[in-house]
């Protein structure tokens, strides 16, 4: 997606294309790498000119709560982010660290019997060590 197909999403679902908005959600479709804030912070900090954590932080929980990204909850307090909002799960691997999307179908997905509930989220965590550091602990 480009900086103008981007803004349209944005402003199809409610979110301001703003230049910050529209530099952090462009780098979480281009970089797929489930950042953190302090990983998109370290990589935006010179292209965006007064970038802050804080601003950093406003804007993804205005994407996570306007249905644009995901905020994914995976290990401790750890919280790393997903513009990918359709249904799939995360591999996270205790090596490296790094977050790989799987897909998954809806109906695969454990289905609890909570009678007269409403299920607004569901996540599908995996953890363990990604074939490639795997091949490297056996090399």
């Amino acid at each position: 997606m480009d900086q103008q197909q981007i803004s349209a999403y944005l402003l199809k679902n409610g979110v301001r294309p703003l230049q910050k908005r529209v530099k952090i959600m462009s780098y979480l479709v281009s970089k797929r790498n489930h950042p953190t804030v302090d990983m998109i912070y370290s990589d935006l900090i010179h292209e965006i000119n007064g970038l802050s954590k804080t601003t950093i932080y406003n804007v993804l929980n205005l994407f996570v709560q306007s249905g644009v990204a995901l905020a994914l909850n995976i290990e401790g307090n750890e919280i790393r982010y997903d513009a990918d909002t359709s249904t799939h799960g995360h591999f996270k691997c205790k090596v490296c660290t790094g977050v790989i999307d799987f897909r998954i179908k809806k109906e695969d997905l454990p289905n609890p019997m909570l009678e007269g509930f409403r299920i607004d989220e569901q996540h599908f965590y995996l953890k363990g060590v990604c074939s490639f550091c795997a091949n490297k602990i056996e090399a």
